[in-house]
């Protein structure tokens, strides 16, 4: 049953192994010829790259795997090459890191959050440029690279006060003589394999609270944004190295498939923390639970806006702007329903028709950009069966609906209009800046179209009315993760815990108790008297 769920596993994310249009010709690339020995490109030296790479740290740098070729989305040309690890790597990098995890585990909680606080505070002093290489491998614009890094600093701040704060309970015991508590215990080994779009923030999620709590981490970076992983592994490895403490506790090996199906089958996993595409998080998840290992799921979502008829419709306009066409609708918080009231549905899609003209196109690490390229050429194909599926499915496209005629992976930002509900394209998550507006009578029936879809990430009602945005939090409102009130779908904060219900996959990262997840709980009964009563009063053999 494993080998035919990992093989599906094999099908589904070959694509995303790297970018695969000329790959041949990329491997055979000069390292002069690549983006980074460019002038204009040296300042990633800064981060420790250069032309060649190796994609596994366990301690030391190594690799016996594929040579791959990063690639700029925003204009296909080649970075620079990972050699990736080797499933042999990965065993010897588990073996590190369980060994790692002896010296970690007698850490006190306040000193590694020290440890943890150093590491925000060295990827603070190079923001910027950690900004500027997520704009470059993965395409999103350079402001929103920078506040993705800014994400993991700002769960390295929350992850030292915890440090101080999570507990167990003390509880009221029955019996005479004896205490009641809970004991909360680091699980061992976090496994951490994140995708494309949020190549930083979601391992710092990860990360930052699994150390706090006394784990190790061996982390699998997508294997199209290696030099992000690359180069942050470097300066947690710098923060380690000045404590004179084992580099292993935080690993590296990037690598296709064959990593991937390592963690999920492997017993020394204790925890396996998976972000991607919900067809694959299900093979994970069920790979993970044959061998009763513990899993923590951040797979799609087909987010929805509802405007009712007294919004503002000032707001829903800059909101659903930001939501639809950010990071060029690449975000697992995407907007891709809006689910707009009769009476204003028209105005609406006028307004943002006119709000989408004016999104400046471009270069994503250029100033005054606010919309940049897919990152592969996998998702254009799949924007580009969208817009076809749509129109046979009776939609109206009245805003974009086609491949951009320039180097690199451009596409417009796209409304269409006139689609059922329930129509199968507007059910189906599609990783691509389109928004499907649907028109609804009321909110009875908007909150019924938010929760018909498979998904359960992220959802907002924009109203005025105090009674509509109690019933929306409620019990009868919406079933997802993310409930929001007059804010867009995407852009959340660390404070709370992220993720969400039903195909989404159930999992919490970041903040609230999300902690919980990176431990193991024990009911601790300790008899400090001189009696052996039972509890619920039962007498044996007396």
């Amino acid at each position: 049953m494993i080998s035919t769920c990992m093989a599906t596993i094999l099908r589904v994310t070959r694509q995303a192994l790297v970018i695969r249009s000329s790959l041949s010709h990329y491997r055979r690339l000069s390292s002069a010829s690549m983006l980074i020995e460019q002038e204009k490109y040296s300042w990633l030296k800064q981060l420790g790259l250069s032309a060649e790479n190796k994609g596994v740290f366990n301690g030391e740098w190594g690799g016996r795997g594929e040579v791959v070729t990063s690639m700029c989305p925003s204009n296909g040309e080649a970075i620079a090459k990972v050699t990736q690890g080797s499933v042999e790597d990965y065993r010897e990098t588990v073996q590190k890191a369980k060994a790692a995890w002896d010296v970690w585990a007698d850490v006190t909680a306040p000193k590694r959050g020290e440890i943890v606080r150093q590491i925000g505070h060295a990827l603070r002093e190079k923001v910027d440029l950690l900004g500027a290489l997520v704009s470059l491998e993965m395409g999103k614009i350079k402001p929103e690279g920078v506040g993705e890094v800014q994400e993991y600093i700002d769960v390295c701040d929350y992850a030292v006060g915890l440090s101080r704060m999570f507990a167990g309970r003390v509880l009221p015991s029955e019996r005479p003589g004896h205490a009641l508590l809970e004991q909360w215990n680091p699980l061992g080994l976090v496994g951490i394999i994140t995708a494309f779009n949020f190549p930083v923030a979601v391992y710092g999620w990860n990360s930052s609270i699994a150390l706090t709590c006394g784990n190790v981490c061996i982390w699998k970076g997508a294997p199209t944004t290696p030099l992000v992983s690359v180069a942050i592994t470097k300066i947690i490895q710098s923060v380690f190295e000045a404590n004179n403490l084992p580099g292993a506790i935080c690993s590296l090996v990037q690598g296709g498939t064959d990593i991937g199906q390592a963690m999920a089958t492997d017993t020394n996993v204790n925890l396996l923390s998976f972000t991607g595409s919900t067809p694959v998080g299900n093979v994970v998840g069920t790979t993970v639970q044959q061998r009763f290992g513990k899993v923590l799921l951040e797979l799609g979502g087909n987010n929805a806006i509802i405007v009712l008829d007294d919004a503002d419709l000032d707001m829903v306009v800059r909101s659903a702007l930001f939501a639809c066409v950010g990071t060029a609708g690449q975000r697992c918080t995407t907007t891709r329903r809006l689910i707009l009231h009769e009476s204003v549905h028209d105005e609406v899609v006028a307004r943002l028709k006119k709000a989408y003209s004016q999104v400046p196109m471009g270069d994503p690490l250029d100033d005054g950009v606010l919309y940049g390229p897919m990152h592969s050429q996998q998702g254009v194909d799949l924007y580009n069966k969208a817009i076809e599926d749509a129109k046979a499915q009776g939609g109206k496209v009245e805003y974009g609906g086609k491949v951009v005629d320039r180097p690199g992976f451009y596409v417009e930002p796209t409304i269409v209009t006139g689609l059922p509900h329930d129509a199968e394209v507007v059910h189906r998550e599609t990783f691509a800046p389109i928004v499907y507006a649907l028109k609804t009578k009321d909110m009875e029936e908007a909150i019924t179209w938010n929760n018909e879809v498979k998904q359960g990430l992220s959802s907002s009602i924009f109203t005025g009315n105090l009674g509509n945005v109690f019933k929306w939090i409620g019990p009868k409102g919406s079933d997802c993760g993310i409930v929001n009130v007059n804010i867009p779908t995407s852009g959340a904060e660390i404070g709370g815990a992220f993720g969400g219900e039903k195909h989404t996959g159930g999992g919490r990262e970041s903040g609230s108790d999300a902690w919980k997840q990176y431990m193991r709980r024990a009911t601790c009964t300790i008899n400090y008297g001189k009696e052996l009563p039972l509890a619920q009063g039962i007498k044996f053999g007396e």
